[in-house]
């Protein structure tokens, strides 16, 4: 089986198939809002079904990082990128790549947890319907609930509001809904800053889960949170060089990062001497 990211007849093979392949790969990725160089000549390689963190001080670029993966900042007018960010050996903004197929591949997962004002039910199908899904509705929704570990706790109100539900089964709403489209990558912009520690601790078992199944990348200011789920930690700060400019340090496994880490700003920044 093959799958496109464009419009034309660009085809790309799928990740398991392909030795050596990343779930998202950049190459030099600069990214500017207008004149501004918000994030300067980023290499990092995303391995599959492994949960990569991002970490660095605020203003460092890393949110506009993550946006850039599924092309979100295609939202702001002024944003582009130089340099590319490849899925599959696929330059994911190349001329003939449709941003929607890219968006459908590579899920978001916001801040705050962000439901429709529809049902339960609805606000997981709906991704489904308007990408065309033919299967059972009904079948997906509890499929991606479960995924979500929220299924034993709203399988009797799915005509309920998204709305009426806790912060934190609204954020694992928002995630069973990015399910629900069958993504091979979710990201995940400081996905329990509005929690309690309590929801929190099952947001972190739920990712945990899916990357068995999904490749995550997650922004967090929580170093403790970093540790405890992530495979890959990657490091962001200001650079020197460039301005306001934010750009990767360091990436390494997560232990390394935190115990042994290359870059003397990124044991300052972990250990909490700096920022």
């Amino acid at each position: 089986m093959t799958t496109t990211l464009a419009s034309a007849a660009t085809v790309v093979t799928p990740a398991a198939s392909v030795n050596g392949d990343y779930a998202l790969e950049t190459r030099n990725a600069s990214i500017y809002y207008g004149s501004f160089l918000a994030v300067t000549e980023v290499n990092l390689k995303v391995e599959h079904q492994k949960i990569t963190a991002i970490i660095g001080p605020s203003g460092c670029g890393k949110s506009t990082l993550l946006r850039a993966f599924n092309r979100m900042n295609d939202f702001v007018p002024t944003a582009r990128l130089e340099g590319e960010i490849l899925m599959h050996g696929q330059n994911i903004y190349g001329p003939d790549v449709d941003a929607v197929e890219v968006r459908r591949r590579v899920g978001m997962v916001f801040q705050k947890p962000n439901p429709f004002p529809k049902s339960i039910y609805d606000n997981i199908a709906w991704g489904a319907r308007i990408n065309g899904y033919r299967g059972n509705l009904d079948e997906l929704v509890e499929e991606s609930l479960k995924q979500a570990a929220l299924w034993d706790e709203v399988k009797d109100k799915l005509k309920q509001s998204g709305l009426s539900l806790s912060g934190g089964q609204q954020q694992r709403l928002c995630i069973a809904r990015a399910i629900a489209i069958r993504p091979e990558v979710i990201l995940m912009d400081e996905p329990c800053s509005a929690l309690d520690p309590i929801a929190t601790l099952k947001i972190e078992a739920l990712m945990r889960e899916l990357v068995r199944d999904y490749t995550i990348i997650i922004v967090t200011h929580n170093m403790q949170q970093a540790a405890r789920v992530s495979d890959q930690t990657a490091m962001m700060m200001l650079s020197n060089e460039h301005g306001r400019a934010g750009t990767v340090i360091e990436v390494s496994e997560t232990n390394t990062i935190f115990t042994r880490p290359k870059d003397k700003r990124t044991e300052d920044y972990v250990t909490g001497r700096f920022g």
